[in-house]
């Protein structure tokens, strides 16, 4: 099962049905991409619940002045079948700048962007804009 594809489907899915939050399983991978959305401006936050198992994360969506999601496009790039792994000089511009790469490198989830400030390539997890 890929966890990833899960999880952003239920976050566009929640954006596309207007609501204001999301509730998913809780993983380590999963909170930081969400720190990473969080810190690009995809969602407003997300809180952990620890319940002694797995526990649950809740995302709070972020909306336009006019009620449409933030979130525009998620494009899953590495998928368990076909991985997608890039060299820090191959990390995609994504959409001129208007969007962010997401990546799993050797020092955790990060952006596109701090991939190559940092010289780590890694696995390419998604585009999102």
């Amino acid at each position: 099962m890929d966890t990833v594809a899960e999880f952003l489907t239920r976050i566009r899915n929640a954006g596309l049905a207007k609501h204001e939050k999301v509730d998913v399983p809780s993983s380590n991978m999963r909170v930081g991409i969400a720190s990473i959305l969080q810190k690009n401006g995809y969602i407003r936050s997300f809180k952990i619940a620890r319940d002694g198992k797995q526990g649950m994360m809740r995302v709070y969506l972020r909306y336009n002045p006019k009620g449409d999601p933030i979130i525009r496009k998620i494009v899953r790039e590495s998928t368990p079948g076909l991985r997608k792994y890039l060299a820090a000089k191959a990390i995609p511009n994504v959409r001129d700048g208007d969007g962010v790469a997401v990546l799993s490198t050797s020092k955790g989830i990060m952006t596109g962007e701090e991939a190559k400030e940092q010289k780590l390539g890694g696995e390419l997890l998604f585009r999102i804009w």
